[in-house]
């Protein structure tokens, strides 16, 4: 199972100073995000505002790889280009989500066991035909009153171990994503408990399975209290307890840590990435960057409004965002970044006021 090729494709992903691009909402997930902003859900809006984010300029300066969908990997530019193309030009991997979503986990309210398994090798042969060369498949654990449960955890692990090694035997770089989900009023120190079970969970299944570990990219939470606890941990707080944890879990020789941004505001996520570079760097032993989605995309998705006049400044914030996500994987970010983006964003606004008064 050692493959040269898979070792080398998981290290360029987690390359310092980028991170992971992921674009890989389902159309359900993307046109209710649309509809949010009065966007109609159409598949042509998917595909103009997905080409808005892939031919943003710089992009491939601090981005390594971007997953995708199933529908945003068979599409092309405006002018015919295949997306996969336009990636591959600029030096980002080309990368596909292959879970189909989650449903109840029978006889355990509350619980989600994640689908895709059926059909996943010829599905996964297809993608590396188009031009992928990594993918991704999603757990999600929810903390609540007497849950997560044993068997939640286990099931979850067990998926994402299978998983992993059809990935790899098929030719593509599993990134393993276990997330422990903000929603809720937990503490930081419960999701500390809970994220260290399940990481250390869905290692023993990946080591029962016969995963190359050295060939996988790991995408956890980060260990953060739930978003309706009143006591809220400190960016300090959140970095200590999330390097602890994958310290005390994560082996040494998976290549890279990317974290999901779940939910979490676009500068607060940057902010915690970047605190443990500062704190923790040197101590290490694996890559640590990003694999945001809302955090990176949200700024851009707000602005573009399926307006051509937009498009450049929805490219701005979100090469922006990279751009400070990419300082944080390197512990330089700082909040001086966030105001420059801030005045040229209110320079924007002010001259597209000044043109729609003199229409």
């Amino acid at each position: 199972m050692s493959s040269p090729k898979l070792i080398a494709t998981a290290k360029a992903m987690v390359a310092s100073g980028k991170g992971i691009l992921a674009i890989d909402e389902s159309n359900n997930t993307c046109n209710k995000r649309f509809e949010k902003l009065g966007i109609a859900p159409t598949e042509e809006n998917r595909r103009t505002y997905r080409e808005l984010l892939l031919t943003t300029p710089g992009l491939g300066n601090y981005i390594n790889g971007a997953i995708l969908y199933d529908e945003t990997i068979r599409q092309t530019t405006k002018d015919g280009t295949p997306f996969v193309k336009v990636m591959n030009d600029v030096g980002i991997i080309v990368g596909i989500k292959v879970d189909i979503g989650v449903k109840g986990l029978p006889n355990h309210p509350g619980e989600k066991i994640t689908q895709g398994l059926d059909d996943l090798s010829n599905r996964i042969a297809e993608y590396v035909k188009i031009g992928a060369r990594f993918a991704k498949w999603r757990a999600v654990i929810t903390i609540g009153k007497e849950i997560p449960s044993r068997d939640c955890i286990e099931a979850n692990a067990q998926a994402l171990a299978r998983y992993a090694l059809l990935c790899q035997q098929g030719g593509l770089v599993p990134i393993v994503e276990p997330e422990v989900l903000m929603d809720g009023d937990h503490t930081i120190k419960r999701c500390y408990v809970v994220t260290e079970e399940v990481l250390g969970t869905v290692f023993d299944q990946l080591h029962l399975q016969g995963v190359v570990l050295e060939q996988i990219i790991l995408k956890p939470n980060m260990v953060i209290s739930g978003k309706d606890c009143p006591q809220q941990a400190s960016i300090p707080e959140v970095a200590k307890a999330t390097v602890n944890c994958l310290l005390n879990v994560v082996p040494t020789a998976v290549q890279g840590v990317a974290f999901l941004s779940g939910g979490q505001s676009n500068e607060l996520a940057t902010a915690h990435l970047n605190e443990m570079h500062v704190r923790f760097g040197s101590k290490l032993p694996w890559s640590l960057t990003f694999s945001f989605g809302r955090a990176m995309q949200q700024p851009a998705l707000e602005l573009w409004k399926v307006q051509d006049a937009n498009v450049k400044a929805a490219q701005s914030a979100l090469l922006h965002r990279a751009k400070c996500n990419g300082a944080a994987s390197l512990g330089k970010y700082s909040h001086e970044m966030e105001r420059s983006a801030e005045l040229a964003l209110a320079g924007y606004r002010a001259l597209q006021s000044q043109l729609s008064s003199q229409d």
